[in-house]
């Protein structure tokens, strides 16, 4: 594993209790960031710091993404610890059920859209104004490969996704004359506890459309991004980075 240089930065990873976003704190950990996890289960919060603490300095934070005034909290309660917010994991999200659109929940919909997508903005509008003080910073915002190509039955999801793409390359632009870089990721599923929300056809279906046929693992995301976070990523902004095993077709 190649040491990314992220000493004396301090990353804020939401979501980073467990999955993909305790992979991403696990790496920048290594690669000598302070962490700070968000996440609104406070058990399997404070079971990932306790195990985290092992590697480097982590603080904790519950926080329900969706709800402005628990984002402006952890924002405050978050810079209280640490001098500064260097970078942004905005990585929050549920898949939500496997239904035609048709059939699909009105009520699921919506809180799938205030997770994954009004998350990933309130985050974004919490932390951006104590970045452009500093004139630096780096954001990278978990989207999806669903976001890219739709997946059937899973029109929230993906129209979430897709909306994160298209945020992350409007922010991108309003910061590109700052040192502030502001990227996302599509992956392909990896294996992670959120299979518990899709059906076994859904998963299958995934799988069939990778062309290295296997799932993405955990590790490989968390590789990326640990670059994307770093300061050696001085020029690309408002840029989407594929990790979908061949299956992107753009």
């Amino acid at each position: 594993m190649n040491r990314i240089d992220l000493d004396h930065r301090h990353a804020v990873v939401t979501g980073g209790a467990q999955g993909i976003g305790l992979a991403i704190a696990t790496r920048l950990l290594h690669s000598g960031a302070a962490v700070s996890l968000w996440d609104r289960d406070a058990e399997t919060l404070g079971n990932a710091a306790h195990e985290l603490q092992k590697i480097g300095q982590v603080s904790v934070e519950i926080v329900d993404v969706s709800d402005p005034e628990s984002v402006a909290v952890a924002t405050e309660a978050t810079l209280a610890k640490h001098e500064a917010i260097d970078i942004l994991v905005a990585n929050a999200g549920i898949a939500g059920p496997n239904r035609k659109t048709w059939e699909y929940p009105v009520d699921v919909w919506k809180q799938v859209m205030d997770i994954n997508l009004t998350g990933v903005f309130l985050c974004c509008r919490a932390v951006i104004p104590h970045m452009l003080q500093r004139n630096y910073g780096r954001i990278v915002n978990v989207a999806s490969i669903a976001g890219k190509e739709g997946n059937p039955n899973a029109c929230a999801y993906s129209a979430s996704k897709a909306g994160v793409v298209a945020f992350t390359k409007s922010l991108g632009k309003e910061t590109a004359d700052k040192n502030i870089a502001v990227n996302c990721i599509t992956p392909a599923v990896a294996r992670t506890r959120i299979f518990d929300q899709m059906t076994q056809e859904h998963i299958d279906y995934m799988l069939a459309k990778i062309p290295r046929g296997r799932f993405l693992e955990v590790r490989e995301i968390a590789s990326m991004v640990a670059w994307l976070v770093s300061e050696e990523n001085s020029f690309t902004t408002a840029a989407v980075f594929d990790l979908s095993g061949g299956r992107a077709t753009y």
